[in-house]
């Protein structure tokens, strides 16, 4: 898959799980209200108490922009739309679970990962042209 559509398809993968959060949100005010309607001596409860718009826009951005970089990172694995918006969606779960492995750690703490099947330990890359 192209780059660019992986990391589109990603950011609206990012954008449906917000969406969906948001949802459920909504959907547990208008459950408030209800029972409000029903009890008349409770007062209806404000949105705000249920959405905060500064901080859930900062999140959904952040979770738009996550979904972007995997499409981004993973657009030669991806062969399909729903493979790039489904990568999009999970995208914090499965950046974190990259992120966790020994390997990639090793990369970016600038030593050499030690070969698959060996038990020794990583190398700085300095050391490791000598």
């Amino acid at each position: 898959m192209d780059w660019a559509e992986a990391v589109g398809y990603g950011a609206v993968g990012g954008a449906l799980v917000e969406l969906v959060i948001t949802n459920g949100r909504l959907l547990a005010w208008q459950a408030a209200r209800h029972l409000a309607r029903q009890d008349r001596r409770r007062r209806m409860p404000p949105l705000r108490r249920y959405i905060d718009p500064s901080a859930d826009i900062a999140a959904g951005l952040s979770r738009i922009a996550l979904g972007a970089a995997t499409g981004w990172l993973l657009h030669s694995q991806v062969t399909g739309l729903y493979a790039a918006v489904a990568a999009g969606a999970s995208a914090p779960a499965l950046l974190r679970q990259i992120g966790s492995f020994t390997g990639a750690q090793s990369v970016l703490r600038g030593e050499e990962p030690a070969a698959p099947g060996e038990a020794g330990v990583a190398v700085p890359v300095e050391e490791a042209g000598r």
